[in-house]
Parts: structure tokens; C-alpha cells; sequence
């Protein structure tokens, strides 16, 4: 059974047709690339995934389950975590507390029991804390655990946002353009976080993704939108050869 299957998703927004007839299978364990030139309809396959959107046609299947239209903080609970192209962190907070955002859906106790700090709430919020120590350390963060996210650098808010989804302890990873801003150095280090995720963790992973030498370094498989059209599929090698998607990020593509 796939971690994770798109059957004929569509979506439009009125008459603007942005996606149509996407459908793959991501097994466990997969590093998926989902590329494309800007504007290709890539963000709005993860949006469809987590919730953030409804598609207007076709399936989704978390772990065959049907997910379709579910919200957000259902898909979140189930186990599908994403990254997002600007963090959306919460800046004045800690890396340490924004990690432990990432856990509320782990949480067990009862709202009574948190609002009075019960004994298995503090029990809790202590085993909460350690396993969002390990994923700094996993990420090597472990020096900026206090320092409040905003003074931070893009390049490490970046990396904060993907720890947060890791945090959640995920299943399926959806990963949008983390590599975007980021300087040669900052690229490596994610390459091998990547990679560790993908080989320590087995985590399945779609992922957004416009530096075409990392995807064909790292990905399992390629899935080529344009204009949200189903282009390519397969590996690295073959689909980057494709002439149908030299076209496309040659063509002049919309931005």
C-alpha cells in the first residue's frame, strides 16, 4: 500500500484551471520531486495534500484512507507534515518553543489536566521536550535552542521550519522549495539532512524542488508539472533528458 496516492486531482479557482489530472503513488520511504517551472501548479498539489485547499476533482489516500477535503489539523494529526517557502514561524518564540508547536498534536493529556499542571501533564510536557531536543540535535540546531527565531538568519529559520515538521513525527513530509535563499553551504547541510531523513528515519518525502542538480543527486523519482499539467514521470535521469521538459523550463514558461 502507498504512503501516499493522488487519483485525477483537479483543482480551478473559477475559470482558472490549476491542476489537472494529477495522480501519483509515493511509497514508503520515497523521495519524490515534484518540479516544474513557477507557476506549474507544484504548492498547490501540497496544498491539496494537507487541507489547505479543496480539490474541485479527484482523491486523495493517506495509507488508503481517503483524505480528500479533509482540514488541515486532520491531515496534520494522521501524520503528513510540510515545510512552507517562507517558514511561517513564530519569530519572538524560541526555536525550542517553536519545536514544541510542532508536538501539539502528540499531546495526550486533557485540557483540565494541562490548565492545572497534573502530574502526567508535567510528565508529558517533560517527554514532549526531549523528543523536540532530539530533533535539534538530529538537525544540529542544538546551540540556538533558547535564541528567538527571528534573530536567526533566513538560512536557519529555513532549517527551523523543517525541524518543526519533523516534530510532528510524520509519516508523509511535504517539502516546499527549502532550498530557495539558501547559500551553497546552507544547500549542503539541508542535502544531507535529506538524506538522513530518507535513509535513518525512512520517512516518505514530496518535494518541491527548482535546483535541478539536487534533484538529480537525491530523488528517487521525478514528477513534471507545467501549467498543471502532468508532463513527465520517472527517473532522475530520463525524465531530466525528456525534451517535452527541456521545453518547459526552456520555453519561457509564466512566472
Amino acid at each position: 500500500m502507498a504512503e501516499l496516492e493522488l487519483r485525477e486531482l483537479h483543482l480551478a479557482f473559477g475559470g482558472l484551471k490549476v491542476l489537472d489530472g494529477v495522480s501519483f503513488a509515493l511509497e514508503s520511504g520515497e523521495l519524490l520531486a515534484l518540479i516544474g517551472p513557477n507557476g506549474a501548479g507544484k504548492t498547490s498539489v501540497l496544498n491539496c495534500i494537507c487541507g489547505i485547499y479543496r480539490p474541485t476533482g479527484g482523491e486523495v489516500f493517506f495509507r488508503g484512507a481517503h483524505i480528500t477535503g479533509a482540514r488541515p489539523h486532520a491531515v496534520a494529526r494522521l501524520g503528513i507534515a510540510r515545510t512552507f517557502q517562507h517558514g511561517e514561524l513564530l519569530p519572538h518564540l524560541s526555536v525550542l518553543d517553536n519545536l514544541l508547536v510542532g508536538r501539539h498534536t502528540r499531546l495526550t493529556t486533557s485540557f483540565i489536566g494541562q490548565a492545572l499542571f497534573l502530574p502526567a501533564a508535567r510528565a508529558e510536557e517533560r517527554a514532549q521536550r526531549e523528543a523536540a531536543e532530539r530533533i535539534l540535535e538530529f538537525v544540529e540546531l542544538e546551540r540556538y535552542r533558547h535564541q528567538p527565531v527571528g534573530t536567526l538568519g533566513f538560512g536557519r529559520q529555513k532549517i527551523v521550519g523543517f525541524a518543526r515538521a519533523l516534530a510532528l513525527e510524520p509519516k508523509v513530509l511535504l517539502l516546499d522549495e527549502p532550498s530557495a535563499g539558501l547559500n551553497r553551504e546552507e544547500r549542503e547541510d539541508l542535502a544531507r539532512h535529506i538524506l538522513r531523513i530518507k535513509h535513518e528515519l525512512g520517512i516518505a518525502m514530496v518535494w518541491v524542488e527548482h535546483d535541478m542538480q539536487m534533484v538529480a543527486d537525491l530523488a528517487d523519482r521525478l514528477y513534471v508539472l507545467n501549467y498543471g499539467v502532468p508532463l513527465a514521470a520517472g527517473v532522475p535521469d530520463s525524465v531530466l533528458k525528456d525534451p517535452r521538459v527541456i521545453e518547459a523550463y526552456l520555453g519561457g514558461a509564466r512566472a
